[in-house]
């Protein structure tokens, strides 16, 4: 082979490297997880604490996932306890999680929630040109005793997405304006039996509005029983409904919380309404038809009050 030819074989060689390079297809990477428990669920600062075991095993000995992990969702990362190891020339590295992550709480139905909890799990270094993600779904699960407390898991399941970033993150090259990183996710839905909890944080409510019914037993005539009774009443309700906001992110919805307190300051206006129509017709000599008001008005917002109740908490519950 003459000089000549020979270095237009390696102009071309050289010229055709880069498309060569470009055109190979990205390593894969099988990953799984297992999920040991939910926990610290804090509904006011919008968090929760996940621990899980994290595993992935490929080829490429480029790959550090030590080094490279990101979880996008989460507030904070403790630095993982890691396990690094070879299966049948393969990588295999095990890294145990503990993250606060970020959640926007649904609390329309609360107590009667259910959550959707989603981990999100990136290369921070390699987009999906050089790295993909298979998802283990076969081994991937959660402790079933001790994944989480007061709360049952439905739905759990991990895959993978692509997650597009329309930013090249300070890369000059041309082409590089966006990227798109493949994610492992891990999915799951959380709902509780919220009988026993609706029961503790609306009870201080119902005694309240229990409260203010004891209005009706006085005669028509005694005010100040009549009256004061329904505004001690309104002021405990008040009260309770700011220990309840206090535990919830601020939210531009009305909850079945915000419902279920709006039913009960305006049950006892109704209570303070029919007391003050009594009073009035006991006023005006009509005492018969002040004690009559004053049972008919009493049934009227013990049923108008029940019934409500119960179809808002139904609609919440089903």
């Amino acid at each position: 082979m003459t000089p000549r030819i020979a270095s237009l074989l390696a102009g071309v060689i050289l010229a055709w490297a880069p498309l060569a390079s470009r055109a190979q297809a990205p390593d894969t990477v099988k990953v799984g997880a297992y999920v040991i428990s939910v926990h610290d669920i804090n509904f006011h600062d919008k968090e929760y604490t996940i621990r899980f075991w994290l595993w992935f095993l490929y080829n490429n000995p480029e790959f550090d996932f030590t080094t490279q992990l990101d979880i996008p969702n989460a507030k904070t990362i403790e630095p993982p306890e890691s396990i690094i190891d070879t299966v049948d020339g393969k990588t295999w590295v095990m890294l145990k999680m503990k993250c606060t992550m970020k959640e926007n709480w649904s609390v329309q139905d609360f107590p009667f929630d259910q959550q959707h909890l989603k981990v999100q799990i990136e290369n921070s270094i390699l987009d999906n040109t050089v790295l993909i993600f298979d998802p283990d779904v076969k081994g991937s699960k959660f402790d079933d005793e001790e994944a989480i407390d007061g709360w049952r898991i439905r739905n759990f399941k991990v895959g993978v997405r692509d997650n597009y970033y329309s930013t090249g993150f300070g890369d000059p090259r041309p082409g590089k304006d966006h990227q798109t990183f493949s994610q492992f996710t891990i999915d799951l839905d959380i709902e509780r039996s919220a009988w026993g909890l609706f029961m503790k944080i609306f009870l201080g409510m119902y005694i309240a509005f229990l409260i203010a019914l004891i209005s009706f037993t006085p005669h028509p005539s005694e005010m100040e029983p009549r009256f004061g009774l329904p505004v001690g009443g309104l002021f405990a309700a008040v009260g309770n409904k700011y220990i309840i906001d206090s535990l919830l992110p601020e939210s531009s919805e009305f909850t079945l919380v915000d419902t279920l307190h709006a039913l009960t300051f305006i049950g006892i206006f109704g209570t303070l309404l029919v007391s003050a129509i009594a009073l009035k017709q006991y006023d005006m000599g009509r005492k018969e038809l002040a004690e009559a008001t004053n049972r008919q008005g009493f049934r009227l917002v013990v049923a108008i009050y029940a019934f409500l109740n119960m179809v808002f908490i139904a609609m919440a519950v089903f």
